[in-house]
């Protein structure tokens, strides 16, 4: 009988869970159907203002907001705090998805619509869902990550294809040769894979090249 009590206190535990993650996904919806055309932009959390890795998103945000061009983060800092800042003073509409780590991640002051995540994969959904295109710049695992989910979904036609776009090719040019060298040599990957993202380092050519491909 003790046993059967356990079980079915950890099947509770695991139905109100699934409560929680329906909770996050209607804040998230409610939160961003209306935003209108939108770009998220990754990178490090770690970038201090005064680099120019920081000054580039800053501008970036700025001019997607300038374009009519909702900017969505990971409402951090570093990277996802210069996109926010740039997109807010240019009077745009500033989106931080901050998620809540027990270090590093703490929700910047910049974006005007803010909302918390307890859980990764409903973040990534949500920076998708939303996004007409994808903007990455340096980063660590966390930007791999979300750089990877984006090209696979369009790779595999779960969604459709939109702009991916590396900034920084000092930074993206080791891992694109590896990925030619390896993936691609090997037969992992297919010729037409590689057309999934392309590097551009210039803030208003990133702009320009999301204004070609989508209509807004």
């Amino acid at each position: 009988m003790e046993k059967q009590f356990v079980i079915d206190n950890l099947s509770l535990g695991e139905s109100w869970r699934l409560f929680r993650i329906m909770g996050e996904f209607v804040e998230g919806v409610e939160a961003l159907y209306d935003i209108g055309p939108a770009v998220s932009i990754f990178g490090s959390a770690r970038v201090k203002p005064e680099e120019p890795a920081y000054r580039k998103a800053e501008q970036l945000g700025a001019l997607f907001a300038k374009n009519r061009f909702a900017v969505i983060t990971g409402g951090g800092g570093g990277i996802m705090e210069a996109a926010n800042k740039g997109a807010a003073e240019a009077g745009g509409t500033s989106i931080g998805m901050n998620i809540k780590l027990p270090f590093e991640q703490k929700p910047n002051s910049f974006a005007n619509i803010q909302i918390e995540f307890d859980y990764f994969f409903i973040r990534k959904v949500m920076f998708v869902k939303y996004a007409m295109a994808y903007v990455v710049m340096p980063g660590g695992f966390g930007t791999l990550d979300e750089l990877f989910e984006a090209i696979t979904l369009i790779q595999t036609h779960r969604i459709k294809p939109f702009p991916v776009i590396l900034i920084g090719s000092d930074y993206w040019t080791g891992l694109v040769k590896w990925i030619k060298s390896q993936l691609l040599v090997n037969g992992r990957i297919s010729n037409g894979d590689m057309d999934i993202f392309q590097i551009i380092d210039d803030p208003e050519e990133v702009v320009k090249a999301v204004k070609r491909l989508v209509i807004i």
